[in-house]
């Protein structure tokens, strides 16, 4: 017989069962499937850790714009403080959301990849060295039961094929009795074929029966074979099956947030703030600097003073207004001990057009028609206009008064004043608005 056994050659395979030759490759390939559900669960983890760094992404970009609107917006008091908490919770769970991101990676992504490449040779040629291990010790298992298996077979064959003779001869020559025209001799040559088929049925059965119960024999030496091979790679597996498990839990634990401390502060801290906001404390604080409650220069008869009626520019009204007393003024209202609300003027006031601090000698006293410089009353449609030209910013600009404009770069205004002392301008916006700005921030269109 030659050396070169093929085990895979002129054998049929008669049931799926792991026994039939060549079903140990779903085992072998076994080996093949755990390097890629390796590569699959860290693409898995890959893929969930740019998911939570996203999220926290947008958490971030969510809070800082609402947090922007709210603190700009007409909210305030204790009810704003409770609706910012909100964007606290959210900048603080964008933390923890890319702690988690990092754990996934730098923990659990690396550990699977370390352990698959401790596990799993690759071969110079291809392949896996694990792989081929169990290729061989299957192929060796089983090579010596496969080879007698084909000799059953064979035997199977050519006994079936010496019964089917058999049983031609036979009908040949019970169909010859009844020819008249076949002389003896053909008669003769028939029984002899049917009894050279009866003697080739005996010899094919007695080989078959032979080749058979050796095979019998060596069936309890192959089945012992294998199951050592066997049991190689399911040990193989288990290892791979309890890591996975192991790095699966790793992973639920640094996905479960509810057992993080700080995830609890988190929204203990939100539910308190949100608990403090005080409808009665925030009317009360809007009453004193919003409303009635607020002090009032009651206009009072003054000595005519050439000091006091020198027409100031807006700058140098409010550099000097620490410095300077005035008399004859009479307060009233109560005085609130709350501060007043962030210094940013919201979007909300900045949209209104109500003048601050004015004072009979300004330009802009909505109550006179005319002010110590004979300026019309700006409330007056028939008020010719100034010279005005068209300007356009250089760089952003967010008004720190409320009588002050917000412009981005690029926009377009109208420039309704020259330049005072101080560098400032009086300007209006497209949509209207009438305000202060620094000169130096824009440019004249050409």
């Amino acid at each position: 017989m030659s050396g070169s056994y093929d085990d895979s050659v002129g054998v049929e395979v008669s049931s799926d069962s792991f026994w039939e030759v060549g079903n140990y490759k779903r085992t072998v390939k076994r080996i093949d499937d755990g390097h890629r559900l390796c590569n699959d669960l860290m693409n898995c983890i890959h893929e969930r850790a740019r998911i939570e760094k996203v999220y926290a992404q947008q958490l971030t970009e969510w809070a800082k714009r609402w947090k922007q609107l709210v603190e700009k917006g007409p909210q305030y008091g204790t009810v704003e403080r409770a609706w910012c908490a909100f964007m606290s919770e959210a900048e603080k769970v964008s933390e923890l959301h890319l702690e988690v991101k990092g754990s996934l990676m730098n923990e659990d992504f690396e550990k699977i990849k370390n352990w698959q490449k401790e596990a799993f040779h690759k071969q110079m040629m291809g392949g896996f060295k694990e792989t081929k291990e169990a290729e061989d010790g299957f192929r060796k298992a089983q090579k010596p039961w496969a080879k007698k298996l084909k000799e059953v077979e064979a035997a199977k064959k050519a006994y079936h094929a010496a019964c089917k003779e058999e049983k031609l001869a036979i009908s040949r020559e019970t169909n010859s009795k009844a020819d008249p025209a076949l002389n003896p001799e053909q008669l003769k040559k028939l029984q002899d074929k049917v009894e050279k088929s009866k003697q080739d049925v005996l010899k094919t059965k007695e080989k078959y029966e032979k080749s058979l119960k050796e095979l019998d024999n060596a069936t309890p030496q192959y089945m012992e074979n294998m199951e050592q091979v066997f049991e190689q790679c399911q040990q193989f597996e288990e290892k791979r099956l309890r890591f996975f498990r192991e790095v699966l839990l790793e992973v639920q634990k640094h996905l479960d947030l509810s057992n993080v401390a700080s995830y609890k502060n988190i929204y203990r801290d939100l539910e308190q703030n949100i608990k403090s906001a005080d409808a009665v404390e925030d009317l009360r604080w809007f009453r004193a600097n919003q409303g009635p409650g607020m002090s009032m220069n009651w206009p009072q008869f003054e000595e005519w003073s050439a000091d006091l009626n020198r027409t100031l520019s807006r700058r140098e009204k409010k550099k000097a207004s620490d410095g300077v007393t005035l008399t004859g003024i009479n307060q009233t209202g109560d005085q609130s001990s709350q501060p007043n609300k962030h210094s940013s003027v919201s979007s909300y006031e900045k949209n209104q057009s109500y003048p601050t601090d004015w004072s009979d000698e300004e330009s802009n006293n909505p109550f006179s028609s005319t002010d110590a410089n004979g300026d019309t009353n700006p409330f007056d449609e028939d008020a010719s206009p100034a010279m005005e030209v068209r300007v356009r910013a250089l760089y952003d600009y967010e008004g720190q008064e409320q009588d002050e404009l917000s412009f981005k770069a690029g926009d377009e205004l109208t420039k309704m004043e020259n330049e005072d002392e101080q560098g400032w301008c009086k300007g209006r916006l497209d949509n209207g608005q009438v305000g202060l700005y620094p000169a130096n921030y824009v440019e004249p269109i050409q």
